[in-house]
C-alpha cells in the first residue's frame, strides 16, 4: 500500500521562538493531529499545509524550520500575508464559516476573496501533485479546501482522493445563497470519498449537488462525471484514552477538589472558543433565566465560563466579546453578593491539564452552540469523568447530538426551555446521572478519533476508484496541452468536418429550451469557423427545424435538427427523412400531459416524430421522482413497439427507432474530402450515437461530466469554444 498524504490549511505542528530568537517547532494537540498522527507515521506518509507566519524568520532560520519539516515529514505551503488575509479571513472564515453555521447575518454584503481562495486551493494542489505518487491516497480537510479534491484530479486523474469537512453543511435552500456555489460543489466531487459528521450534513449535501448542479444521487452516494462518488458519515471522535488517562493524574484530580472548594456549590461549566457560533449569550440569558426562576440557588450554583481568544482582530468577534461581558455585568449587577459572583469568566487559553481538572470539577456541563460540525467538547467531558459522575447538556444543533443519545438535548433558541433544562440536571439524582454518563463513556471510549480515521480510509481504500477505468473511459478530463497539440493539428489540414451539438455544448442547458439562443459570439465563432477555407460545419441537434432555421438559418452552416430526422445543407432547403408510422404519439402525448400538469415547472415539447418531457425548472427532488416514475411507466407501455425511451440531462425523450443523429455521419462524409479529419463535439445520450458511427481515426470530444464513449473531454460549454476557437488561429 502506498503512502498517505494529508492536506490540510495548517500543519499539525506550530513554530515557536526560543529565549535565544531561534525558531522551535511544537506539535499542536488538535484531534486532527492526533488522529491522524498513527497513520501519517505508518504509511511513511507526508503532511501537506501551511507552517504559519514566517515573515519574521531570517534565511538562516527559515532554513532550520525547513530541515525541521523535512524530519517529520511535513511538506509547507507558504502563503504571503496578503493571501492569508483574503483566502483564509475574507472568504474562508468571512464567508463560508457564516453560511454553513446558517448565521446569515454575519455575512457580509459582497463574497470577496473567491479569486483568491482558488490561486491557494490550485497552490496546494500543485503541491500534491508534486508529491503524488501512483498507489499514495490523498485526504483533503475542511472548508479551506473544497476546491482541491478536483484541482488534485485533473493533475492527477489516477489518484485515490479522500475529503472530510468539519464543520456542517447547511441545507440546500443556505448553500444555494453562494455565489460560487457551482464552483465548490465541483471542487468537492472531485473527491472518491467525501465524509461529514452526520447522515444529515450528507443529505444536505447530496439535495445541493442535485438542486444547483443536477447531479442524481442515491442514499450513499453521487454520480458524477462519470464516476460514482461515495458519502459517508463518520462522526469524529476524540483521544479518548489521553483524556481518561489525564483524569486520573494527581495532580489533576487534586486540582479538580480544590476548584469545587466546599462542595456548598454546584458547578456549571462552559469551556468554548469565544465564536458567535458557540451560543455563550444564549447560555448566558438561560442561567439568567435559571436564577430568576429558582433563587433558592443564588449563592448555590455559579458559571464557570472558559472563553478561549479567538480571532481578536476580527470586528465581528470584538462585538461579540462586548455583548458577553454586557450580559455578565448584568448578571452581576441583578444576583452578585459580597460572598458570591454568579459567573466565572476567564478569557484566555487552559492547558490541557487545566481543562481536564475543569471537566473532573463540574456538576454540569454546557456546550449549548447554535450550530456546530461536531463539538469534541461534550466528548472530552465524557472521557474525562473517570469518577462515572457528571450530567451533559449538549445542544440539539451540535454533531455530536446525533450520537450521544444520553445527554440532556436543548434548543438553544429556546432561552427557557434551555433554562428548564439547566435546572433538570442540577436536581438530576446519582443513579440516573451515572447511568447516563455509564453509557456516554462506552460509546465515547469505544468511538475514538482513532476509529475514525480507521474507518474513513477504509471506506476510501473500498471505494470505486475511477483511477484505472476513469482514464481507460475517456471521463477524465482531457490535459490542456493534448488538446492545445489536437488544435494546432487540425489548423495544418487542407480539410476538416466539424459535427457540432447544440444545448450543452455550444450553449448552456437552460431551464427551458426557448431560452437557450444563441448569442451574438456563438453566431460569429460559427460564422468564423465556417468560413475558414476548408472547414465544413454541422450542427446536429435535437431542435425543430424551424426553431435552428430561426436561429442560425442565415449562417454558412448545414443543419440538421430532430436528431437527424430534417437536414439542411448550407444555404439550402430542408428534407426529411422517411421515418416509419408513429401510432403510438397520441397516447404517449396524454401520459406526458397528465405528468407535465401534475409537475409544476416541466413541459412537453412535440416534434415531428418524437416527444420530449423536460423538467429542468422542476423542483428537482420532485422532479426527479416524476421523471422515475415516468420512466418506468413508459417502460412498460412502449416494450412492445418500435420506439426508444432516452433519458438526457432532466429530459426524457420518444423516438422512433433508427432515428438518430448517427444517421447523418455517413451522408456527411460522401461529400466530405477523402481523408479529411472529423471531429464530433457532443454532451449527452443522443450524441453518443453520433460519436458510434464516426469512423476510424476520427475525433469525438465529450463536453460535461456524463458518461461517454470519446476518448476526449472537456469540462463544459465555455472549454468547448475555447478549443473551437483556437482552431482559427493562424497554421504553424
Amino acid at each position: 500500500m502506498g503512502r498517505l498524504l494529508i492536506v490540510s490549511n495548517r500543519l499539525p505542528v506550530r513554530v515557536v521562538t526560543k529565549a535565544d530568537g531561534s525558531p522551535q517547532i511544537e506539535p499542536s494537540s488538535g484531534g486532527l493531529a492526533t488522529g491522524l498522527s498513527a497513520p501519517h507515521e505508518r504509511t511513511n506518509g507526508l503532511w501537506i499545509g501551511w507552517p504559519g507566519e514566517l515573515t519574521g524568520a531570517d534565511d538562516e532560520q527559515r532554513a532550520e524550520i525547513d530541515r525541521a519539516l523535512h524530519e517529520r515529514r511535513l511538506v509547507p505551503v507558504p502563503l504571503t500575508a496578503e493571501e492569508v488575509k483574503r483566502y483564509y479571513e475574507e472568504f474562508s472564515n468571512g464567508v463560508l464559516w457564516p453560511l454553513f453555521h446558517y448565521l446569515l447575518y454575519a455575512l457580509p454584503h459582497e463574497a470577496s476573496g473567491f479569486d483568491v481562495y482558488r490561486h491557494v486551493n490550485e497552490r496546494f494542489a500543485d503541491v500534491v501533485a508534486a508529491h503524488w505518487r501512483p498507489g499514495d491516497r490523498i485526504w483533503v480537510h475542511d472548508y479551506q479546501l473544497l476546491l482541491v479534491p478536483e484541482l488534485v484530479r485533473r493533475r492527477c486523474p489516477g489518484a485515490r482522493v479522500g475529503f472530510f469537512l468539519h464543520i456542517p453543511f447547511p441545507s440546500s435552500e443556505i448553500f444555494r445563497m453562494l455565489p460560487h456555489r457551482e464552483a465548490l460543489l465541483r471542487g468537492m466531487l472531485g473527491a472518491d470519498v467525501l465524509g461529514f459528521h452526520t447522515a444529515s450534513y450528507l443529505r444536505h449535501f447530496a439535495s445541493s449537488a442535485l438542486r444547483v448542479l443536477g447531479a442524481p444521487s442515491e442514499v450513499d452516494r453521487v454520480r458524477w462525471a462519470g464516476r460514482e462518488v461515495r458519502l459517508g458519515a463518520f462522526p469524529m471522535g476524540i483521544d479518548a484514552a489521553s483524556f481518561a488517562e489525564t483524569a486520573l493524574e494527581p495532580a489533576v484530580e487534586r486540582e479538580a477538589r480544590e476548584l469545587r472548594a466546599s462542595g456548598d456549590t454546584r458547578i456549571l461549566l462552559g469551556v468554548d472558543r469565544l465564536d458567535y457560533t458557540k451560543g455563550i449569550p444564549r447560555r448566558l440569558l438561560a442561567y439568567e433565566r435559571l436564577l430568576e426562576r429558582h433563587p433558592e440557588l443564588r449563592e448555590k450554583v455559579r458559571l464557570v465560563q472558559v472563553a478561549v481568544p479567538s480571532r481578536e482582530d476580527v470586528d465581528a468577534y470584538q462585538t461579540f466579546r462586548s455583548q458577553a461581558d454586557e450580559l455578565i455585568g448584568r448578571i452581576h449587577g441583578a444576583f452578585a453578593t459580597a460572598r458570591w459572583v454568579p459567573v466565572h469568566w476567564m478569557y484566555r487559553g487552559f492547558s490541557h491539564e487545566e481543562v481536564v481538572a475543569l471537566y473532573r470539577s463540574a456538576d454540569v456541563m454546557l456546550v449549548t452552540p447554535i450550530r456546530d460540525g461536531m463539538n469534541l467538547v461534550a466528548k472530552e467531558f465524557v472521557a474525562s469523568r473517570t469518577d462515572g459522575d457528571g450530567v451533559l447538556v449538549l445542544s440539539e444543533f451540535a454533531g455530536a447530538a446525533s450520537e450521544l443519545a444520553e445527554a440532556l438535548q436543548v434548543n438553544p433558541f429556546d432561552i427557557e426551555g434551555m433554562a428548564a433544562t439547566f435546572h433538570r440536571a442540577l436536581v438530576m439524582p446519582e443513579p440516573e446521572r451515572r447511568s447516563r454518563m455509564a453509557a456516554l463513556r462506552r460509546r465515547v471510549l469505544a468511538a475514538d478519533v482513532h476509529r475514525w480515521a480507521a474507518r474513513f480510509l477504509a471506506a476510501l481504500d473500498e471505494a470505486p476508484s475511477a483511477s484505472g477505468a476513469e482514464v481507460a473511459a475517456g471521463t477524465a478530463y482531457t490535459p490542456e496541452g493534448r488538446l492545445e497539440e489536437l488544435a494546432a493539428r487540425l489548423r495544418a489540414e487542407a480539410q476538416v468536418v466539424l459535427l457540432l451539438d447544440y444545448d450543452g455544448t455550444l450553449v448552456p442547458i437552460q431551464r427551458t429550451p426557448a431560452l437557450a439562443t444563441p448569442g451574438d459570439a456563438l453566431r460569429e465563432l460559427l460564422a468564423r469557423l465556417a468560413g475558414r477555407p476548408g472547414f465544413d460545419v454541422h450542427v446536429v441537434s435535437g431542435r425543430a427545424p424551424e426553431v435552428l432555421e430561426r436561429w442560425l438559418g442565415d449562417l454558412p452552416v448545414s443543419l440538421h435538427g430532430e436528431h437527424g430526422l430534417w437536414s439542411r445543407p448550407a444555404g439550402g432547403a430542408w428534407q426529411q427523412r422517411e421515418t416509419p408510422p408513429v401510432p403510438w404519439m397520441d397516447r404517449v402525448r396524454a401520459v406526458l400531459e397528465d405528468f407535465s400538469a401534475r409537475t409544476p415547472g416541466s413541459l412537453l415539447e412535440r416534434k415531428t416524430a418524437s416527444l420530449a418531457w423536460h423538467w429542468r425548472a422542476a423542483a428537482p427532488e420532485y422532479g426527479e421522482r416524476q421523471a422515475r416514475e415516468l420512466r418506468i411507466h413508459l417502460t412498460e407501455m412502449l416494450s412492445n413497439l418500435p420506439v426508444e425511451l432516452l433519458a438526457g440531462d432532466k429530459v426524457l425523450e420518444i423516438r422512433p427507432h433508427g432515428v438518430h443523429k448517427g444517421q447523418i455521419v455517413r451522408e456527411v462524409l460522401e461529400t466530405a474530402p477523402p481523408g479529411a479529419p472529423v471531429v464530433a463535439l457532443g454532451d449527452d445520450r443522443t450524441d453518443e450515437d453520433l460519436f458510434a458511427a464516426l469512423p476510424d481515426g476520427a475525433i469525438a470530444i465529450h463536453v460535461g461530466p456524463a458518461p461517454s464513449v470519446a476518448p476526449l473531454r472537456v469540462a463544459d460549454v465555455g472549454a468547448a469554444l475555447g478549443f473551437l476557437r483556437s482552431l482559427l488561429a493562424p497554421p504553424g
